[in-house]
């Protein structure tokens, strides 16, 4: 019984879409870092926690204070969610 040899190579393109439409990731952020991921955002005081949902190629969806937020959003659109430290 021989083994077989499976492709497991992934290019950028497939990697970038891997989870597209299925996966988003939750992560918390200071208020100074939000224009660079959320640039239509007001601008806000110095120093704010905030919570942020991204789809899986990182495509901004919610910015928040409330984590709750960023799960309910999550479960409206159909994504697993997975949270980033």
């Amino acid at each position: 019984m021989g083994l077989k040899h499976v492709d497991t190579h992934l290019s950028k393109n497939d990697l970038a879409h891997l989870g597209a439409g299925e996966v988003g990731y939750i992560r918390k952020m200071r208020s100074d870092e939000v224009s660079r991921c959320f640039p239509e955002a007001p601008d806000m005081d110095p120093g704010l926690d905030l919570w942020a949902l991204f789809g899986a190629d990182g495509t901004p969806i919610l910015l928040t204070d409330n984590r709750s937020s960023t799960f309910f959003k999550a479960a409206e659109d159909d994504l697993r969610t997975v949270s980033l430290h």
